[in-house]
């Protein structure tokens, strides 16, 4: 079974990207379906295991951004892969269109209020790149200036990396007929009736234009400290097992441990054996 999903998906440095070579449908060489339930429960096990050290040591942080067109399934991610882990150090934020207030400062000044702190998992429901994405979609800004934002966005994540985040980036890769057979079931299902929006439809008009947006980000912004995968997603099952994987390897490496003690322990222990043994006392005098 190959599970060497980390350098299958992943963007080397500079490397050129055409996402028409990447089959949204694939899953895996010798993969089985009925396989990949235990492999990836495994793997979110682990994920919630490793969280737990990286909360209590409190050295280092993880970001995870997710991106993708419209029901590539960024919000089934976050459900079925995080839903274990402790949420005093997790958190998870998703970008909108910018408020008034935000668009009075640089783009990215939304984006750093919201990373990681040391110790946290934060995972990026779209992100900063939708100012290199939609604004370049439908001309929002002039070319040269979103050009420009390729580089401070490698810069600001850069600086996130020198202070102990790993930044692990994740384009759910879909294809517009799969997007749209995602579309139907929202329209017939009640449940799901409240994720359909305007957008969706008109959207895919640009559907073009967002491939090549896509494209150029994943050329000029896969870096050593941020790499991007792209992850087929036409399958939720393989979507789901490949990130888990890659989100459990990259914290194993980090190598966490439990800390050691903040406090003499032979002093508590002391303590706690005297106290102990005071309130014995008395229990044995007041007979309560």
């Amino acid at each position: 079974m190959s599970l060497e999903y980390r350098s299958e998906f992943r963007i080397v440095t500079g490397q050129s990207v055409r996402l028409a070579d990447r089959a949204p449908a694939y899953t895996g060489h010798d993969l089985r379906r009925e396989d990949s339930e235990n492999v990836k429960r495994a793997a979110v096990e682990q994920i919630d295991r490793l969280q737990y050290l990286l909360y209590a040591a409190a050295e280092s942080s993880l970001l995870i951004v997710l991106q993708g067109m419209d029901a590539a399934g960024k919000d089934g991610v976050i459900r079925h892969l995080f839903t274990g882990l402790n949420p005093q150090g997790t958190r998870v934020h998703s970008f909108k269109q910018p408020t008034q207030v935000e668009l009075a400062h640089d783009f990215l000044w939304r984006v750093h209020a919201q990373v990681p702190a040391q110790g946290e998992v934060a995972i990026f429901n779209r992100s900063h790149y939708e100012d290199v994405l939609v604004a370049r979609v439908h001309r929002l800004a002039p070319e040269a200036k979103l050009t420009s934002r390729f580089d401070a966005i490698n810069r600001f994540e850069h600086l996130l990396a020198e202070n102990g985040t790993r930044i692990l980036k994740f384009f759910l890769h879909i294809s517009p007929q799969e997007q749209l057979e995602r579309f139907r079931k929202r329209i017939e299902d009640p449940l799901r009736n409240w994720k359909i929006s305007e957008s969706d439809y008109s959207e895919r008009e640009n559907w073009p234009e967002y491939v090549k947006a896509y494209e150029d980000v994943l050329e000029r912004t896969s870096t050593e400290w941020g790499p991007w995968f792209v992850i087929p997603s036409n399958h939720k099952w393989f979507r789901d097992l490949a990130i888990s994987k890659i989100i459990a390897e990259e914290m194993e490496s980090l190598q966490l441990h439990i800390p050691p003690p903040r406090v003499d322990l032979d002093d508590i222990r002391r303590k706690y054996h005297q106290t102990v043994n005071e309130e014995r006392s008395i229990e044995r005098e007041t007979g309560l």
